[in-house]
C-alpha cells in the first residue's frame, strides 16, 4: 500500500521536485487514507486515482456475539447482527415484556405506513366504490392493464358490473349526448323522456285482492261524506222550552222586561261596580263545554250561548232565567255566535264550514253561507246602514265579507299569514282591528283590503280573544303568554305599558276578557276554571273565584248591573254571579 501511495506521488511534474530539492526539504511519508481525498493537481500534471479500500474493517466475532449496541439513525451496518442486537433498546435495560408488534417501527397509531401518493379523487373512488360494490383496484397492480385479477374484493361482483366504479355510471355522459343528440328528428316522437325504463316496473307496488277491496270501501266512504257535506248541509229544526211563545199582550221573549228593578231599555250606566262575590244562578243544558256567550244587545236580558254539542241556545237573564229556545242546524261544534243591533237575528259559525243566519224570536234558519273553509270568529257590522254585511275570520288566514240580501261574498281581507282569530270594530265602526295566529294585529278601513295598520313585534304572541272597552278608547287583548294588553284603540293603536294584566294562566286557551260598564275593573276566565277580576287603574289582581270545574272560556259584564258577572266553561254549564 505503501508503494503504491509512493508511486502516485512520483508522478507529480519535474519543477516540483525541482523546487523540494533546493528548498532542502525530503518527501513526507503519505498516509493511504489522505489520498482519498487528494484535489486535481495543477494543470500539466496527471489527475489523481480514487484509492479503493481493499480491507474494510469488519466486526469481529466478540462484537456480533456480545450484541454491540447499534445506532438507530445508522443506513449501513457491516455483519449480520442477531436479532437482540437490532432490536435492543436505545437507553437502559431490555424491556422483558415487550412484544415484536411493541418494538416494531410506527409513524402513526395503528403502525407504520410507507409514505406514498395517491391522488385525493381516485383514494376517494376506490373507497367508496368498496363501500357500495364490494370490490377495488388492487393498488399493487399496475392500474393501466385491467383484467379480472386487478380487483380485491368481491371479484365476481366486479366481472358481473364490468368493472363499474361509484363515480361512474352504466352509459358514458358522452354516449348518452350521442343518441340525444345525433339521431333523426324522428326519433323525438319515439323518446318516452326519462323515466321510460321504469315503465314495466311500475306494477310492482299494487296492492293485493284484499287490500284493494278495503280501499275502495275508503274512498267510497269518503266520496260519500263529502257528497253529504257539500250538497246538504245538516238540518235546520228548533225547540221552543217556553209554554207560550207570546204573551196576553202579544209580545214574545224578545220584549225588554220592564219589571227586573232597574231600566234595561236606557243607556246608562252604572255609577259605582262592586266586586261579585257569590254565585246566583246555574244554567245547566249544554252537554259539552260552551264555546261563547252572548248578551242581547242594548238590554242583555236574554242570553245566547253556543256549545262543542252542536246546539245554540237563548236564555233569560231575569225573573225565572228559563231556557227560551234551543237551534239545532250544525253538525260540529260551533265555534261563535253575534247579534245584529236590534237583536232581532243572530249568526253562528261553526267547525262544519258553514255560516248561518236565525231567526232570534221564530227560531229560523234565514240562509247558509260557506266557502269551504272554517270560520273561527264572524261579526255583524255594527253600522245601522250596512246591517246586511257581514265578516267573518277564516281558516284560510282570510277575512271573508257576505252580503246577506244577496249571499255572496263582496270582499276579502287577505293579508294575514295565518288563522284569523278575532275582529273587533272601533272608531265609530269606520275600522275594524283583527288578530291571527301569526301572532300579529292589524287594522282594515272598512270595505279597503289592504291594511292600513300592522302591529307585530318578536316579543307579541297570539291573541286569540279581544274587547273593546265600554269608552271605545282601549282594546283589551288576551296572549298567550298568560297577559291581558291593552292597546290604544284611536289613531296610534299604541301598545300601554303601564297597562298590563297578569296572574292568571291561559296559554292556549281563547279566553274571553272584558270591562266593568264604568270602567273600574277588568274580568277574565282562565284554564284553571277560575274567573279573576283586576282593578283597571292599578292593574292590581283584586279577586279570583272558582268558577267552573274545566276551563272558564269567557267572562261577560252586565252593561246595567253593578256586580252581575256571567261565566261559561267548558264543563257544559253558565253561571251567574253577583
Amino acid at each position: 500500500m505503501a508503494a503504491a501511495a509512493a508511486s502516485l506521488v512520483s508522478y507529480g511534474s519535474d519543477s516540483d521536485s525541482e523546487n523540494e530539492s533546493k528548498s532542502g526539504t525530503s518527501p513526507e511519508k503519505v498516509d493511504p487514507d489522505a489520498l482519498a481525498h487528494l484535489q486535481p493537481l495543477k494543470s500539466g500534471s496527471v489527475t489523481s486515482i480514487a484509492v479503493l479500500n481493499s480491507a474494510p474493517e469488519v466486526a469481529v466475532k466478540e462484537d456480533v456475539m456480545t450484541g454491540v449496541h447499534l445506532d438507530p439513525a445508522l443506513k449501513e451496518v457491516t455483519y449480520n447482527p442477531s436479532y437482540e442486537t437490532m432490536f435492543a433498546p436505545e437507553f437502559g435495560p431490555a424491556n422483558p415484556f415487550r412484544s415484536q408488534q411493541m418494538a416494531a417501527p410506527r409513524n402513526m397509531l395503528s403502525g407504520y405506513a410507507e409514505p406514498a401518493h395517491v391522488n385525493d379523487f381516485m383514494f376517494e373512488q376506490q373507497r367508496r366504490t368498496f363501500s357500495t360494490f364490494g370490490y377495488a383496484l388492487d393498488p399493487s397492480l399496475d392500474t393501466s392493464q385491467v383484467s379480472s385479477s386487478s380487483y380485491i374484493g368481491a371479484v365476481e361482483e366486479a366481472e358481473k358490473n364490468k368493472g363499474l366504479m361509484a363515480f361512474e355510471t352504466g352509459v358514458k355522459k358522452s354516449e348518452k349526448r350521442k343518441k340525444v343528440k345525433g339521431g333523426d328528428a324522428s326519433d323525438i316522437e319515439s323518446f318516452l323522456g326519462p323515466w321510460a325504463k321504469y315503465q314495466d316496473e311500475r306494477d310492482v307496488a299494487k296492492p293485493s285482492e284484499d287490500e284493494k277491496k278495503e280501499l275502495d270501501e275508503i274512498l267510497a266512504k269518503r266520496q260519500k261524506r263529502g257528497k253529504n257535506e257539500e250538497e246538504a248541509p245538516a238540518e235546520e229544526k228548533t225547540i221552543l222550552h217556553i209554554k207560550d211563545a207570546y204573551d196576553y199582550q202579544g209580545r214574545s221573549y224578545l220584549h225588554v222586561p220592564q219589571d227586573v228593578g232597574i231600566n234595561l231599555r236606557s243607556a246608562d250606566v252604572p255609577d259605582k261596580c262592586y266586586l261579585p262575590k257569590k254565585q246566583l244562578h246555574v244554567w245547566t243544558g249544554h252537554t259539552k263545554g260552551v264555546s261563547a256567550i252572548r248578551l242581547f244587545p242594548r238590554s242583555g236580558h236574554l242570553l245566547l250561548s253556543c256549545s262543542m254539542d252542536c246546539k245554540i241556545k237563548l236564555w233569560e237573564v231575569y225573573n225565572d232565567r228559563r231556557c227560551a229556545r234551543t237551534f239545532i242546524g250544525h253538525s260540529k261544534a260551533v265555534r261563535d255566535v253575534c247579534f245584529n243591533n236590534t237583536g232581532t237575528q243572530f249568526l253562528s259559525a261553526a267547525y262544519d264550514r258553514y255560516l248561518k243566519l236565525w231567526d232570534s224570536e221564530t227560531g229560523q234558519c234565514i240562509s247558509r253561507f260557506t266557502n269551504r273553509k272554517v270560520p273561527y270568529c264572524v261579526k255583524f257590522n255594527p253600522d245601522e246602514d250596512k246591517q246586511n254585511l257581514f265578516v267573518a275570520g277564516m281558516s284560510d288566514k282570510k277575512i271573508v265579507q257576505w252580503d246577506i240580501r244577496s249571499g255572496e261574498v263582496v270582499q276579502e281581507y287577505d293579508r294575514h299569514l295565518g288563522a284569523v282569530n278575532t275582529i273587533t270594530f272601533v272608531d265609530e265602526n269606520r275600522r275594524f282591528v283583527s288578530t291571527s295566529d301569526d301572532k300579529s294585529l292589524r287594522v282594515w278601513e272598512w270595505d279597503i283590503p289592504v291594511d292600513f295598520k300592522y302591529i307585530a313585534e318578536p316579543s307579541m304572541h297570539s291573541m286569540p280573544a279581544v274587547t273593546l272597552s265600554p269608552n271605545g278608547k282601549w282594546l283589551a287583548c288576551q296572549s298567550m303568554d298568560n297577559q291581558i294588553l291593552i292597546f290604544g284603540a284611536q289613531n296610534r293603536f299604541r301598545l300601554n305599558k303601564k297597562k298590563i294584566f297578569k296572574g292568571h294562566m291561559v296559554a292556549g286557551y281563547a279566553c274571553q276578557v272584558d270591562f266593568s260598564p264604568d270602567m273600574s275593573y277588568v274580568v277574565s276566565g282562565d284554564a284553571d276554571g277560575k274567573l279573576n277580576i283586576w282593578d283597571w287603574k292599578t292593574t292590581k289582581l283584586y279577586h279570583r273565584i272558582k268558577a267552573h270545574d274545566k276551563v272558564c272560556i269567557s267572562a261577560l259584564w252586565h252593561p246595567h248591573e253593578t256586580s252581575k258577572v256571567i261565566t261559561c266553561g267548558w264543563d257544559g254549564q253558565i253561571k251567574l254571579w253577583d
